[in-house]
């Protein structure tokens, strides 16, 4: 037989070594009782191995016996590389399953803390009414996997010469490009502002410029994140 067909029947021998060790352990109610994962974690990372390494040696010492042929390569070289195309696919497995898990997690921004802010403000032409207060107002941000409602303040209100300006923030919960901010004022059409930041929104101390809508309207904004200002 040929070393790389010993080396395939040694590979699934591993397996299967590996599968009974765990049942059986399983069936014979195998460790302390008393704390389960302990022993389940023995079971797979210490005994179940050893049985996966009996299974690679009795299958290519089977074979050798009744092959008897010594130019297949000795019974610990041919175990040996059984062993070692199981841990390569193991290996491979958990790079496959790490990286689909890293594709499909939720992209939260700031994982392990609270949402960083879009803190921004709408200048306006003058002559357009703008209230004065949070009322008759209503600002959200869109993204392509959440809207989320902007929180106006009206304390940051204030005007630019003749020109009308509102202050607002919300939070940014997730990583994408993809974000707009839409202002209703009652009475008036819908604004939809581009929001030209990068997934990652780092934070910046300053606003940016002033960015023109079609209309006049003028948006500048900045990312602030938690603890700094």
């Amino acid at each position: 037989m040929k070393s790389s067909s010993r080396i395939a029947i040694g590979v699934v021998a591993a397996v299967a070594g590996y599968v009974a060790t765990f049942v059986l352990l399983s069936l014979v109610d195998f460790g302390n009782r008393a704390d389960p994962i302990t022993s389940g974690l023995l079971g797979l990372f210490v005994y179940s191995p050893i049985g996966a390494i009996a299974g690679a040696v009795l299958a290519n010492w089977l074979m050798g016996r009744a092959g008897r042929d010594a130019g297949d390569g000795s019974l610990a070289r041919n175990s040996l590389k059984s062993l070692g195309v199981v841990v390569l696919l193991c290996v491979a497995g958990i790079g496959i399953y790490i990286a689909y898990a890293y594709a499909t997690a939720t992209p939260w921004l700031n994982r392990n803390g609270a949402n960083p802010l879009l803190v921004f403000e709408v200048r306006f032409p003058a002559g357009i009414a703008v209230p004065t207060s949070a009322q008759g107002i209503t600002i959200e941000l869109q993204t392509d996997l959440n809207t989320m409602p902007a929180e106006v303040t009206p304390a940051a209100f204030y005007r630019d010469g003749d020109q009308p300006v509102i202050a607002g923030e919300v939070e940014l919960a997730f990583r994408t490009s993809h974000r707009q901010l839409v202002v209703d004022i009652q009475g008036q059409p819908s604004r939809i502002y581009p929001i030209d930041l990068s997934a990652r929104a780092p934070h910046t101390p300053e606003f940016g410029t002033w960015r023109r809508l079609g209309d006049g309207s003028e948006i500048r904004y900045r990312a602030k994140w938690p603890g700094q200002t």
